[in-house]
C-alpha cells in the first residue's frame, strides 16, 4: 500500500461529514475520506454516493474509511481492498459521539428503504 500514488498523508480531513451532504442538507450511512486531497464523502451505500463521485470528478484513487475502528482503504483505480494503510493526518475517523447513519437530525425515520444495495 506504501507505494500507491495519489495519497498525501499531510491533508487533514475536510471535516467530520460528507461535504456534499452537509452542503444540501443531506444524510449519510458511512464516511470515506479521500487519500489525496482530505474530501470526505459517504459510501455506496449512502443515498448520495458523494465518495464515489468524488473519485470520478477529479480522479482521486484512494479512500480511507472514516468510520472509528476501521483502517482500510479501496483503491479505486485498481478495485483493490487494503486492510490498513499508512497513517493520514488526523483525525483518523469523524467523532466517536456522531451517530451511523448521521448527522443527527437529518436521519429519516425510514432510513433503511433510502440505501443503495
Amino acid at each position: 500500500m506504501t507505494d500507491v500514488a495519489g495519497i498525501d498523508l499531510s491533508v487533514p480531513p475536510s471535516g467530520t461529514g460528507c461535504v456534499d451532504c452537509d452542503a444540501v442538507g443531506g444524510w449519510w450511512f458511512h464516511l470515506r475520506r479521500c487519500a489525496t486531497c482530505g474530501r470526505v464523502g459517504c459510501c455506496d451505500s449512502s443515498p448520495g454516493q458523494h465518495a464515489t463521485a468524488h473519485h470520478k470528478a477529479t480522479g482521486h484513487p484512494v479512500v480511507r474509511s472514516f468510520e472509528p475502528g476501521e483502517e482500510w482503504f479501496w483503491d479505486y483505480s485498481t478495485d483493490e481492498l487494503y486492510e490498513s494503510g499508512p497513517d493520514l493526518a488526523p483525525p483518523a475517523h469523524h467523532p466517536a459521539d456522531q451517530p451511523v447513519p448521521g448527522p443527527a437530525g437529518r436521519v429519516p425515520a425510514d432510513w433503511a428503504r433510502s440505501l443503495h444495495r
